[in-house]
């Protein structure tokens, strides 16, 4: 399957999933999930899903939601998206969120440093 392809599913998949979480999620925690980037096989067996998430929640602990809430996403999803197989969600922390703001924090010192 070609690249283009590929990269129009996993933009609609993010577009809906984000949808679902949002309006249909009975969940407060998974409400508070952002989903940045999926990576979808050539295949479309599995889509590979990075997310980040506002709040005080356990990293751990929301990892466990949203394996336990992936059956559901996944047949929503299937109602959504034109497609003749709904690929299996896998979700990832994206860690590219707290090394932004590692930087933040490191550029913010050098800058307290150079006023004194």
């Amino acid at each position: 399957m070609s690249n283009i392809r590929l990269q129009r599913i996993a933009s609609e998949l993010i577009r809906h999933l984000s949808n679902i979480l949002f309006e249909e999620a009975d969940n407060e925690m998974l409400k508070s999930v952002t989903l940045i980037e999926a990576r979808v096989t050539n295949d479309l067996s599995m889509a590979k899903v990075y997310y980040t998430y506002i709040g005080d929640y356990d990293r751990k602990e929301m990892a466990e939601e949203l394996k336990k809430a992936s059956p559901f996403l996944r047949s929503e999803l299937a109602k959504r998206m034109d497609l003749r197989n709904t690929p299996e969600l896998r979700f990832e922390f994206d860690e590219s969120t707290l090394y932004g703001e590692h930087i933040d924090e490191i550029i913010q010192e050098i800058h307290s440093e150079n006023r004194e």
